[in-house]
């Protein structure tokens, strides 16, 4: 079976969790299903992720975007206390490595005590 846009768009949508890739110019390129539901109208495809961003949110993204120029991969933003989630900014590379946008990762805590750590660590170290 071939891999086509379609079936990585299937998967995306499978996704309980919002994906909205956005290119390094900020303008929105993807939203999987999930995120088109929770946002709305809120986040259009085609449009600068700052319409619905605060000037504070752009100096932050900024920030992740100079450390995975830097060679960061996953970075942890922040804990969410409203949706109780954590969220992750998360570089997406071409095959040179290079940054080519980004999109924010949302999950629910799997350790309270370390909020932080990224689950994929717990999947590397779990009995």
């Amino acid at each position: 079976m071939e891999i086509t846009k379609e079936i990585l768009e299937s998967i995306l949508d499978a996704y309980s969790y919002e994906i909205v890739f956005v290119d390094r110019q900020h303008i929105v390129r993807y939203m999987n299903k999930t995120a088109k539901e929770r946002y709305g109208e809120r986040v259009k495809i085609n449009q600068s992720l700052f319409n619905c961003h605060s000037e504070n949110s752009k100096v932050k993204i900024e920030e992740f975007l100079k450390r995975a120029d830097a060679g960061e991969d996953e970075m942890f933003e922040t804990y969410n206390t409203k949706t109780g989630e954590r969220e992750f900014f998360v570089p997406v590379r071409d095959s040179n490595k290079h940054v080519i946008g980004y999109f924010e990762r949302h999950e629910m805590p799997w350790d309270e005590s370390n909020l932080k750590v990224p689950v994929t660590e717990y999947w590397k170290h779990r009995r």
